[in-house]
């Protein structure tokens, strides 16, 4: 059964001169995996944008209001990092539809994914740090609540500690979250999950490696029957955002335990990817391509 992945070019924000974001990335990521011959045309559908039912199973319905209508405070936008605009909640819309189409594909073929996703600063009533709505977490819920999987979870390696994924889910203990990410980094206030293993600046290849070998155990210990795999390329030694030193190398490897271990153990895996943010953003979509390198040499898809 081919495998199939999710793209939608709502991704790509309009954005002022200057903006940090990199919203070119996802259709440069869309290009280098047609370029490079990692997916094919037929392989790349359209994100679906998730309906009102399924974004309030994650957050406050108050908050997808002022989304939607643009009431939402000035403040509150500037707390997500984005200027609002109609294109806002199409986006998140997006990528929650997107992240939930993946998990049915991979349930169904063993991997599947999003380019985009990994959205874990977004807490039910706020969106933070360029996430808008928290991809995972409705997927989580809606998974469990539909009876797709008993147990779910979310494999963290984006840089930035996923908060939004430990305050929405955490308690639940048909989820398990594991998250590895810079002490130092962003979000200041940390939101404990099952799991934390945060990093000093600059761990360097090696060392990051032996720690999520020691810790990834814990995953597959909890049995789940599904993993959303956050792989979030802002370790990258080029990543402006970063500070963790982790060459393209080391992000493959890192992809590579975590996809092994999925495949061997019959575990169904989702990705979304995550954080990414070199500047020029070259790196970066290279970074990304190579996770999905890395995935088709794994699942041959």
């Amino acid at each position: 059964m081919p495998c199939h992945f999710y793209y939608s070019a709502d991704f790509n924000i309009p954005l002022p001169d200057g903006h940090r974001f990199p919203g070119q990335k996802y259709e440069l990521l869309r290009r280098e995996l047609l370029a490079r011959g990692l997916l094919t045309p037929e392989q790349l559908h359209l994100s679906p944008p998730a309906d009102d039912a399924d974004i309030v199973l994650a957050h406050d319905p108050a908050y997808l209001a002022g989304l939607d209508d643009g009431s939402i405070e000035p403040k509150d936008m500037r707390r997500i990092g984005f200027p609002w605009s109609p294109q806002i909640p199409l986006r998140g819309r997006r990528t929650v539809g997107g992240a939930i189409a993946a998990a049915r594909a991979a349930l169904e073929t063993g991997i599947s994914g999003q380019l985009a996703g990994g959205t874990h600063h977004a807490h039910a009533g706020f969106g933070a740090g360029f996430c808008i709505f928290n991809d995972f977490a409705v997927v989580a819920r809606k998974a469990l609540a539909e009876g797709w999987a008993e147990r779910i979870a979310i494999i963290d390696l984006d840089v930035h500690q996923g908060d939004g994924n430990a305050a929405i889910l955490g308690g639940d203990s048909r989820i398990f979250i594991l998250d590895a990410f810079g002490e130092k980094n962003f979000p200041f206030r940390k939101v404990p999950s099952d799991l934390d293993v945060p990093f000093a600046d600059n761990p360097g290849d090696d060392h990051y490696l032996r720690m999520l070998a020691e810790h990834l155990p814990a995953v597959w210990a909890f049995r789940p029957d599904l993993v959303l795999y956050q792989a979030g390329v802002d370790p990258l030694v080029h990543d402006r955002l970063g500070r963790m030193d982790l060459s393209f190398e080391g992000l493959m490897a890192r992809d590579r335990m975590v996809l092994e271990g999925c495949r061997r153990r019959g575990i169904p895996c989702s990705m979304g990817i995550g954080g990414g943010y070199s500047n020029p953003i070259g790196p970066t979509v290279t970074a990304y391509a190579n996770t999905y390198d890395v995935a088709k040499a794994v699942y041959g898809f």
